[in-house]
C-alpha cells in the first residue's frame, strides 16, 4: 500500500494520486498523524485488518492542518477511490463541501453527522465508555478525588465527561471529580505538554486517578500520571501498554471498527450513507484487561465493571448523555 507524507500538498498531491488504482477506499486522518497512540491510530487499525482480512487494498492521507481536508478529499474523489473515510468532527464541513462535489462518491464521517445522500456518518455513545472508566477510577482511587483532562471543550467530550461523572457516582456520591479542557480549538488535541500540565494540576489537588479524552495531548497527561506515580486511563486506542502498571485500563472508542465497517460494507455491496451510531451493545466502546494492567484491576472491580457494561448494552442503566440529553445532572 501507498503511503504518503503528511506534508504533501497541492499539484505534489494531486501527482502522487495519479497512480491510484480504482475503486479502492481511502482514509483521511485527522490532525496529529497516522501514529498518533490514539484516534488515528485506531482509524489506521482498522483498515490495515481490511486489508489483512481481504487482501485488498487502500490509500490513506495525513493533514497537516485542517485547511488541507477538503483538498484531499477531492483528490481522491477525482481519483475513483470509494469510500472515501474521514477521521474526525473537524472535516464535517471538507466532508459536507466533497460530497456535494462529487455526488457519486461515497464519503463517511468518524465522530460527526454530515447529512448529505452520498455520507456515512458513524458516531458514538461515548457515554457509556465512559461510564465504566469512572467507576473504575472511583473503585481505584484511594483519596476519593478523581481527574479528567479533556482536548477541546465540544459536546463530545462534554458527553465523555458527564460519563465519567456518573459512573464515579455509582460507587459513591462522595467521589470528587476534577476536570479541565485543553483549549477550544483542534489544537487542544495535540498538545502534549498542555495535557501534562494540566495532570500535575489536578495531582497537586489530590487526584490519583486522571483520564485522558484528549487525542494526542491526552498522551502527556499519560507520562505526567505515570512520573508521578498514580494512575491514567487511556482512551480511543489501547495505551495500557504505554505505562504498564500505571494505566488502570483504556476505555475503546472503536474507530478501527468504524472503518473497517466502512470499507468491508463497500466491498461487500452492503455500503449505505445514514448515521450509524455505536456503543457498548454494538461494540463501538469497549475496555481493555491485558498483561500491563491485569494487577490493577481487581476481581470486585471488574465484576462491577461487567455488570454495570451489561446493564447498559441491555438498557437497564440509562447513561446522561450530555450532547443530546442536556446539561448533565452532576
Amino acid at each position: 500500500m501507498t503511503r504518503f507524507p503528511c506534508l504533501l500538498a497541492g499539484l505534489a498531491f494531486a501527482t502522487v494520486l495519479s497512480s491510484v488504482a480504482m475503486a479502492e477506499p481511502a482514509l483521511v486522518y485527522s490532525v496529529g498523524g497516522r501514529f498518533d497512540g490514539s484516534f488515528n491510530e485506531a482509524a489506521y487499525r482498522g483498515a490495515e485488518r481490511f486489508t489483512a482480512e481481504t487482501g485488498e487494498s487502500y490509500r490513506d492521507f495525513e493533514i497537516a492542518r485542517d485547511a488541507d481536508s477538503l483538498q484531499a478529499l477531492r483528490s481522491f474523489a477525482s481519483r475513483g477511490l470509494s469510500p472515501v473515510v474521514a477521521i474526525g468532527f473537524n472535516q464535517a464541513s471538507a466532508v459536507a463541501a466533497a460530497a456535494k462535489d462529487y455526488p457519486q462518491t461515497r464519503f463517511s464521517i468518524v465522530d460527526m453527522v454530515v447529512e448529505a445522500p452520498n455520507v456515512r456518518s458513524v458516531v458514538f455513545r461515548e457515554h457509556e465508555g465512559a461510564y465504566i472508566a469512572g467507576l473504575l477510577a472511583a473503585m481505584a482511587s484511594q483519596t476519593g478525588t478523581i481527574g479528567f483532562v479533556g482536548g477541546m471543550d465540544i459536546p463530545i467530550i462534554r458527553r465523555f465527561l458527564c460519563g465519567y461523572r456518573q459512573g464515579a457516582a455509582s460507587v459513591s456520591a462522595d467521589t470528587r471529580v476534577l476536570f479541565n479542557m485543553a483549549g477550544d480549538t483542534p489544537a487542544a488535541f495535540a498538545d502534549p505538554a498542555r495535557g501534562a500540565e494540566l495532570a500535575r494540576s489536578q495531582i497537586a489537588r489530590g487526584a490519583d486517578v486522571v483520564i485522558q479524552a484528549a487525542g494526542g495531548t491526552g498522551i502527556g497527561v499519560l507520562q505526567a500520571v505515570a512520573d508521578a506515580g498514580k494512575l491514567g486511563i487511556g482512551t480511543d486506542s489501547n495505551q495500557n501498554g504505554l505505562h504498564p502498571g500505571k494505566v488502570l485500563t483504556s476505555i475503546r472508542k472503536r474507530v478501527d471498527v468504524a472503518v473497517l465497517g466502512n470499507f468491508a460494507d463497500a466491498r461487500d455491496g452492503k455500503w449505505s450513507a445514514g448515521v450509524q451510531v455505536l456503543g457498548l451493545a454494538e461494540g463501538g466502546m469497549d475496555w481493555v484487561i491485558d498483561g500491563d494492567n491485569r494487577d490493577l484491576v481487581t476481581p470486585e472491580m471488574e465484576a462491577a465493571a461487567r455488570a454495570a457494561e451489561a446493564a447498559i448494552a441491555g438498557g437497564r442503566i440509562k447513561v446522561h448523555d450530555a450532547a443530546s440529553d442536556g446539561e448533565c445532572p452532576l
